[in-house]
């Protein structure tokens, strides 16, 4: 994901957060106050990257046989065209993970790769 994309869509977030907590820009309470007050934890950018690693998580834990590791380790045989994006997915993905400090043989252990990408099971 571009940086000027997620810029936008943090900017959005905020605006839809700001709106249902009925509280204006012309009030000048910081973003922070209005998220812990609103009990946000996380932006949805976050959410995105987090999905996304747990999805690569689970695919490259799969049989070799099986079509949606086929399809990730695919390359395809032309350039890309005009207008498409630069970074692959998997670059994009590759980056979260050297973030979080992970690595391609981290996802075969299921507890590592999970307390990695910040995904915990809540106690009940």
């Amino acid at each position: 994901m571009k940086e000027q994309m997620r810029r936008r869509i943090e900017a959005t977030e905020m605006d839809a957060i700001r709106r249902a907590s009925r509280t204006s820009r012309r009030e000048r309470i910081p973003n922070e106050i209005i998220k812990e007050n609103m009990g946000v934890k996380e932006t949805v950018t976050e959410l995105i990257e987090r999905k996304q690693l747990v999805w690569y998580g689970h695919v490259q834990r799969m049989a070799e046989h099986r079509l949606p590791k086929k399809v990730m380790r695919w390359i395809p045989p032309e350039h890309r065209k005009r207008g498409r994006p630069k970074k692959t997915w998997i670059e994009g993905v590759r980056k979260s993970m050297s973030e979080r400090g992970l690595d391609d043989e981290a996802c075969n252990d299921r507890r590592h790769w999970q307390m990695g990408i910040g995904q915990r099971r809540r106690a009940f």
